[in-house]
This record gives C-alpha cells, sequence and structure tokens, in this order.
C-alpha cells in the first residue's frame, strides 16, 4: 500500500498512546502494532507529521472502534470488514452481516463521548488538572465529553508544563467568545438562518480560515521573538 502523503497535520490529533488510552477500556488487547497492522490493511489512515509520526482524528478512532467491534463481537474478517468500510465510505449504511439488522452506524454512534475519569487517563492528567480548566471556561462543565476533548486536554497540559496553567489562558476563552460573535454576525449577514445546517457549515468554514490566520500571525510573531 502506498505511504500516504506528509503534509502539515491539523492541531488536535491524537497519539497512537492516546487512541489506546481512549479505547483500552473496552478493548484492552488493543496494542500499537495492531493499530499499524490495521493501517497496513488499509482499514484506518492515519495523518503523518513531517517526520513520520501517525495522528488520529475522532474519525479514525471511531473507525478503529468499528473495526475491533466487528471483529470481537460480529467474528467478521478484515475482507468484510473492508466491505462494511466501503459502504460507510460511500456514504450508505450497511447492515452487519448476522447481526439482526444492526447497521454499522449504530455501532459508531454507540461510543461517541468520553466520561471524565477516561478523559484524564487518555490526557494523562487528574481530575483537579481538569477541573481548573473546566473553572477557566475552556473546556465544558459536563459529565460526558467528546474525543476531541483529549487533545484539548492533553494541550492545557503541556501548555501548563510550560507555565500557561488554565487560569494563564482565561483571555483566550474571552476572546474566542469574542470571535464566535463576529463570526456569527458575518453568516447572518449573509441572510443564513441561526442554526440551519448551510448557517453551521459556513460558521465552520470561517472558523478554519480563522485558525490560519491566527497560526500564521503567532508563527510570525514567535520567529520576530
Amino acid at each position: 500500500m502506498a505511504a500516504a502523503p506528509l503534509r502539515a497535520v491539523p492541531v488536535g490529533l491524537l497519539s497512537i498512546g492516546q487512541v489506546l488510552a481512549a479505547l483500552q477500556d473496552d478493548f484492552a488487547d488493543l496494542t500499537p502494532s495492531k493499530l499499524r497492522f490495521l493501517e497496513d490493511q488499509g482499514l484506518v489512515t492515519p495523518e503523518r507529521t513531517k517526520s513520520g509520526y501517525r495522528k488520529f482524528s475522532q474519525e479514525h478512532v471511531e473507525r478503529v472502534r468499528l473495526v475491533l467491534t466487528l471483529q470481537r463481537d460480529h467474528y467478521l474478517p478484515l475482507k468484510k470488514i473492508a466491505e462494511v468500510l466501503e459502504e460507510l465510505d460511500a456514504g450508505r449504511d450497511p447492515v452487519i452481516p448476522g447481526a439482526s439488522q444492526r447497521s454499522a452506524s449504530t455501532i459508531l454512534s454507540s461510543k461517541e463521548v468520553l466520561s471524565s475519569d477516561e478523559l484524564c487517563h487518555a490526557a494523562a492528567t487528574n481530575k483537579r488538572f481538569l477541573g481548573e480548566a473546566i473553572a477557566a471556561g475552556l473546556l465544558p462543565a459536563t459529565e460526558v465529553f467528546p474525543f476531541d476533548a483529549i487533545a484539548q486536554l492533553n494541550a492545557l497540559v503541556r501548555l501548563a508544563q510550560a507555565g500557561l496553567t488554565p487560569r494563564h489562558l482565561r483571555s483566550l476563552r474571552v476572546a474566542a467568545e469574542r470571535e464566535a460573535e463576529m463570526l456569527a454576525h458575518a453568516v447572518a449577514s449573509r441572510g443564513e438562518k441561526q442554526g440551519s445546517p448551510s448557517a453551521v457549515d459556513g460558521s465552520l468554514e470561517l472558523v478554519e480560515y480563522l485558525e490560519t490566520v491566527r497560526s500564521g500571525v503567532l508563527r510570525r510573531k514567535f520567529g520576530a521573538l
């Protein structure tokens, strides 16, 4: 199989270790070598950094979860699993063979969130630090978290190790809220109804553009130092 092209990897992706931590409770026998095997078989294709390190998105993690579930609970061979994935990639929702009409989407949706314990374990931190991040408004005050919260909490841990604790980053939340209002106004000015699919898609697209601009400014500033 041809190697994945090297390109800039988006912020917020997970390392192999973080993927293992996120899935460990459900798949205790999952190892780095097994993840690499799934990649070799073309069942999951993680991003690659310029140094060649694998990085996984939430979609990659859920794809791995589906593959492992189909192997363990439904005894499907890899060839049949590949066919299920092809159906999903084509926008269809295939029924799992021998699963009493259970579809692939029901498996994908069965574990989309993490408990606070699972999140802290995956990000190699503790509930006290998680509480500090929540108190600063950098993570939602909730009992369950989406998978992308792993990357967010891990980033906060790394920043804290450099002396930038969640308390120091309160201004980041305030700035983000102002930017969200600005983007919402820009979308509304195009006549799109707030909350509609087109408005949501438009807002997310503007968020990506804004992140690109912010990253460029910060990188240039850092270079000037």
